[in-house]
């Protein structure tokens, strides 16, 4: 492909861009969305944080009728 190819097929796709005023996509390559972790890793992490807080409170209950 020749110069002066390259720079008309990328004018043909700027002047689409022209014509979309405020609705351009940042980039033409679709991004999906990536977590640091994976869901797997979340709900051992919500497991354990909240199993931990109902045993503090249930222990808690436990002490305070001795």
């Amino acid at each position: 492909m020749s110069a002066q190819q390259r720079m008309k097929v990328a004018n043909e796709k700027a002047s689409k861009n022209i014509t979309q005023r405020g609705n351009v996509i940042r980039s033409v390559k679709q991004q999906e969305e990536k977590y640091p972790v994976g869901p797997w890793l979340l709900g051992l992490f919500v497991f354990v944080v909240c199993g931990s807080a109902i045993f503090q409170l249930i222990q808690s209950i436990w002490m305070s009728k001795m």
